[in-house]
Formats: structure tokens, C-alpha cells, sequence
């Protein structure tokens, strides 16, 4: 599988450098992720279960 080229850093990209951050990309059916500092490594999964850990995650933060 080849890996999109429209990566997108996160809005809360933080530093001076800005390589402390999240990147996002998409295609038609998948998403994409990775950290700024290792490119190479990239988590791919489908909307629905990131939104289910999203979910989650906000659950937690109440």
C-alpha cells in the first residue's frame, strides 16, 4: 500500500521546530497517521474506530 502525500499537522503542533507533532492523511476509504519525528511509521486504520477511541478518550477526560 502505497501512503498518501497529503499529510497534515496537527493544529497543536507545539515548538520551535515544529517536529513535535502529529500528522494526519487520508484517502477515499483509510486514514493515516504518524508523528512528525519518525515519518516512517504510519498507523492506518478506517473513521470508525478512531472515532470509537476518540470517543473514548474524551469519556475519560470528564
Amino acid at each position: 500500500m502505497t501512503a498518501p502525500e497529503n499529510w497534515q499537522k496537527s493544529s497543536f503542533s507545539g515548538g520551535a521546530d515544529g517536529n513535535n507533532c502529529l500528522e494526519l492523511a487520508s484517502t477515499p476509504t483509510t486514514l493515516h497517521l504518524r508523528e512528525s519525528d519518525t515519518p516512517a511509521v504510519v498507523l492506518t486504520t478506517t473513521p470508525t474506530p478512531l472515532t470509537h477511541l476518540l470517543d473514548a478518550i474524551r469519556a475519560q477526560a470528564l
